[in-house]
């Protein structure tokens, strides 16, 4: 009786252990075991058209666009236009609109009018806020189109729409990226069948095409896996480019490969159609004589994927993200797996320095018809967190976002989310996924109501503040609870153009700090210094955000010059 009495008390201790143990494990293991977060709204069930291209502007609008050879889209233009085009199979007189202007401050839609297809195209905004947008599809292809944002907080009162300018570009641009130069040029890389570059606006020196060998070597025959390359400006002022599954970096002012990066592993595709997604990651140490830039790729589709959905067969999605140091003498990859597994999902860099995963599909690929399983439930990656707890599951929408589907950070702090439409033309019935017309916001939990007390409130600068490079600048706000100075950073974001999972443009900085102190009620003051080269911040407009403990405020409009 005594010895079966020792034995069931050790069994019990050996339970207890492995029961501890295994609950300190998946613990530890947040990207496995996360409590989800972060709450839907449904701004608007129809916009009238399918928001396969989007871009915030300087006013709180946003442009958004799909394609001309649709048909008719389910909003008309002003005043009686139409759009005429003997060339168009689809539709020869068209008089509704393909493109609109989103009022986020009265959630409001402006119809707004191309002339040419804007179909799978790109684009960035130049320094005075206007954006350009360039290539498209067929009599698009070379077309560079102007948007230029009025100060007007009502939409019925502007006219501003956009302007094309026909031959703008050299080479036809259908899949290109685009990216803002230090000088406040942009540089247009790529597309189908172009494996080349060019610079906008033309100059007497810069008036042609330019060779890049890197897309050639890149392009899979037939599937092609290079189309909207991953493109970032290092803090050295040359250019990190991913395509398929490996990356260069390049001095484009010398058409020169300055180095060349590992493939990364697996070696799977993660550029259209595989489609993954790729953000560089928040610049720090702004002052340091070597300042870090790190890039992070996640998601796409195994290497023969296109190929397989083309035959009925959907694989499934990758589920991992590879994390490269872009600035150390012999960077290597680093791999983490992700608690769920995406294609054709966008990556929004969130003003706390976070990355958001949204959209997508966990099978198939990019293209007509080939995505299945949609991803309903966003991932939030903390880049900062120890390796293996790095991925939190937020709570999920309802509405699949797949193949032409959108996302971008507004100055709230919400991400707004548009798009998905696989198929030809506009098909809302008989169809896995509908062609989608609404606008949803996805709200981070930090934007939680028991969150308002460590929320900060800018003061001061007022919006559309115009600074300089290495300039001090110093930033007052409130908070009405508790503050933990050690834990306040002030961030300023690029807000990037985003289409086909990629957001071109987009970075985030976090400013150098000092001297925080308490100057009234509740109200504080830190002085900030600016980046000290357009090579780390290209010039343009900028949201400003005060963190705390996590939490941003309120951004503001910052011009940097």
């Amino acid at each position: 009786m005594k010895t079966t009495t020792t034995t069931t008390s050790s069994s019990s201790n050996i339970l207890f252990f492995i029961l501890l143990h295994l609950f300190l494990v998946l613990t530890c293991h947040r990207n496995l075991a996360s409590a989800a977060g972060g709450k839907w709204n449904l701004l608007m069930s129809n916009i009238g058209i399918s928001a396969m291209h989007m871009q915030v502007l300087n006013n709180d609008k946003v442009i958004m666009y799909d394609r001309t050879d649709f048909g008719k889209s389910n909003i008309s233009l002003p005043d009686g236009k139409c759009r005429y085009d003997q060339n168009d199979t689809t539709l020869k007189v068209d008089c509704t609109a393909h493109s609109v202007e989103y009022n986020v401050a009265n959630n409001s839609i402006r119809p707004l009018m191309v002339q040419t297809d804007v179909w799978c195209s790109s684009g960035a905004v130049f320094p005075d806020g206007s954006l350009v947008q360039t290539g498209g599809f067929n009599d698009g292809d070379k077309v560079v189109r102007v948007f230029k944002p009025s100060n007007t907080s009502n939409n019925a009162s502007t006219t501003c729409d956009w302007q094309e300018i026909p031959d703008g570009l050299v080479q036809r641009r259908w899949y290109a990226t685009n990216h803002i130069l230090p000088d406040g040029t942009q540089i247009v890389i790529g597309g189908r069948r172009a494996f080349n570059y060019e610079f906008y606006p033309k100059t007497a020196s810069a008036n042609r095409a330019y060779s890049l060998p890197f897309l050639v070597q890149t392009n899979d025959p037939r599937i092609e896996n290079n189309l909207y390359p991953f493109v970032f400006l290092n803090v050295d002022g040359n250019l990190f480019i991913f395509a398929n599954n490996r990356a260069i970096l390049f001095d484009y002012t010398k058409n020169v490969v300055v180095k060349n990066y590992p493939q990364i592993p697996g070696g799977d595709p993660r550029s259209y159609p595989s489609t993954g997604s790729a953000v560089l990651l928040p610049l720090k140490n702004l002052q340091a004589k070597e300042i870090q830039a790190e890039v992070l790729v996640c998601g796409g589709a195994p290497k023969g994927s296109f190929i397989s959905a083309e035959n009925g067969n959907f694989w499934g999605a990758l589920n991992t993200c590879g994390r490269i140091i872009i600035t150390e003498p012999k960077p290597q990859w680093t791999l983490e797996t992700m608690p769920l597994a995406r294609t054709m999902g966008d990556m929004v860099i969130l003003p706390n320095g976070n990355v958001l995963i949204i959209n997508g599909a966990g099978m198939g690929t990019a293209g007509w018809e080939f995505g299945r399983d949609p991803v309903l439930k966003p991932v939030i990656y903390l880049p900062d967190n120890p390796f293996d707890s790095r991925f939190e599951i937020q709570n999920p929408s309802t509405i699949p976002r797949m193949y032409h589907s959108t996302a971008v950070l507004l100055r709230d702090g919400r991400v707004l989310v548009g798009g998905s439409n696989p198929h030809i033309y506009y098909n809302f019935t008989g169809v896995l996924f509908p062609t989608e017309l609404s606008l949803e916001a996805f709200s981070p939990s930090y934007l939680d109501s028991g969150s308002r007390y460590l929320r900060p409130r800018i003061i001061s600068p007022a919006s559309q503040y115009t600074i300089g490079y290495g300039q001090r600048v110093p930033v007052r706000f409130k908070v009405s609870g508790r503050v933990n100075r050690n834990l306040v950073t002030v961030t300023m974001v690029a807000p990037g153009f985003n289409t086909h999972s990629f957001t071109m443009n987009q970075r985030l900085l976090v400013l150098p700090s000092e001297n925080m102190k308490l100057v009234g009620e509740k109200a504080y003051q830190i002085n900030v210094v600016t980046p000290n080269s357009a090579k780390l911040a290209p010039p343009g407009y900028y949201l400003l955000f005060v963190v705390h403990q996590d939490i941003p405020s309120e951004g503001i409009w910052i011009k940097i010059q």
